[in-house]
């Protein structure tokens, strides 16, 4: 398997937890306000030397100890059909796993949590969780991975690993009520982050002048939303 880049060490990626993080290549989405454009073209479509999973063990076998876990993030890891090998290999080395995913591959989420391949998935819940809002927030989205959004959604609160859902908050696409839908949806949770949007490195150029919402606003949306879930956090972009 082969991953666009890696971040040797990070102390937000995995909450509590000394991190390096992967990204991976490839998305099948078009979300304008994503920040990660550089890693939506899969691989092979670019000029990109990206890096072999066997020399990464070796960077991560020189780090155990030091380092407590390893997040595989995107792109979307889930289009990858080696992500189970590189999952298995990194655990093997004694390493947490989190997964970013944005819901779309319901069966490749449900088959690494039952094989106990991941320990920590985040979500990525793009908008109130109706297909004409999903679709207007992805920029490009099918019914099946609409669906699929929402079945991740069930098993995700239903699950024993640790879940966090989180929400890039977009003034265009999301207001107070659009969150509490997507509180609604899903009630229970033990953890909701609210990201504030960074418009410098947004897809869509449009979006690139427009004004996120400030952190103080986005704590009072929060506060709103709390009754609904365990926890609830703001982040900055």
């Amino acid at each position: 398997m082969k991953f666009a880049a890696l971040l040797k060490q990070s102390l937000v990626d995995y909450p509590g937890k000394i991190a390096a993080v992967l990204f991976t290549r490839g998305c099948n989405l078009r979300c304008p306000y994503c920040h990660n454009g550089h890693l939506l073209l899969k691989p092979g479509r670019t000029n990109n030397h990206d890096l072999d999973l066997h020399d990464l063990l070796g960077f991560l076998q020189e780090r155990a100890g030091f380092l407590d876990g390893v997040v595989i993030s995107g792109g979307e890891p889930t289009l990858n059909p080696d992500l189970d090998e590189a999952c298995r290999a990194i655990k093997a080395l004694g390493y947490l796993v989190k997964l970013d995913t944005n819901g779309t591959r319901f069966t490749a989420l449900a088959g690494l949590i039952e094989k106990g391949l991941v320990d920590y998935v985040a979500m990525d819940i793009k908008a109130a969780l109706e297909y004409q809002d999903y679709l207007e927030a992805c920029g490009r989205l099918s019914r099946e991975d609409f669906f699929n959004v929402r079945s991740s959604v069930h098993l995700l609160k239903n699950t024993s690993i640790q879940v966090e859902f989180r929400t890039t908050v977009v003034p265009l696409y999301h207001d107070l009520d659009d969150l509490l839908r997507i509180g609604s949806a899903i009630a229970g949770a033990r953890l909701y982050t609210l990201q504030q949007f960074n418009p410098a490195q947004a897809l869509a150029p449009e979006l690139r002048s427009s004004k996120p919402y400030r952190i103080k606003e986005l704590e009072e949306m929060a506060e709103q939303i709390k009754p609904m879930i365990e926890r609830v956090r703001v982040v900055n972009a």
